[in-house]
């Protein structure tokens, strides 16, 4: 983000703007793993890299769509997209998302985030929804594009 941190009061000033770019994570097989393994998703193409080095068009195992998609969550706290005067931040959902491209296992991936959206509900509630770009070092195209929408609960009334 800007040297400016986003607030309640000031967010109308974000609108349409990059709130920032999280820092590059691998995504390795050990990680791949472990998703398939916490969602019963034991697809050779994720788990299976013999076979997928063998098989894949990708020429190796690649990363489930929905890990990719999980990687949002950390990747935008780290870039700090909660409002600092938030009490709360809850996941609302997501409006559209689209699998651009496959992340391989072992390669790098940051997230872009820009707010389309600051909506108030009441004089503490704001429904907000932003555009995530999971970008792949390397690639041309990103691994998703997701708009997400979170409730954020101010710490105090707002104008």
């Amino acid at each position: 983000m800007t040297g400016q941190k986003l607030t309640f009061e000031n967010a109308s000033d974000f609108v349409g703007k990059e709130l920032g770019v999280s820092s590059w994570h691998v995504v390795d097989q050990n990680m791949i793993n472990q998703f398939a393994a916490c969602t019963g998703d034991n697809q050779w193409i994720h788990v299976d890299v013999e076979r997928a080095n063998r098989e894949s068009s990708f020429g190796g195992p690649v990363a489930h769509g929905y890990l990719s998609l999980a990687l949002i969550a950390p990747l935008s706290m780290e870039i700090g997209v909660v409002p600092e005067d938030a009490a709360a931040a809850f996941n609302y959902g997501i409006d559209k998302v689209r699998f651009l491209a496959p992340v391989k296992a072992g390669s790098k991936v940051r997230l872009k985030v820009t707010l389309l959206d600051f909506a108030p509900r009441d004089d503490k509630q704001v429904l907000m929804k932003a555009r995530n770009t999971l970008e792949i070092e390397g690639e041309a195209n990103p691994a998703l594009i997701a708009e997400t929408l979170a409730v954020l609960v101010a710490a105090r009334p707002f104008p």
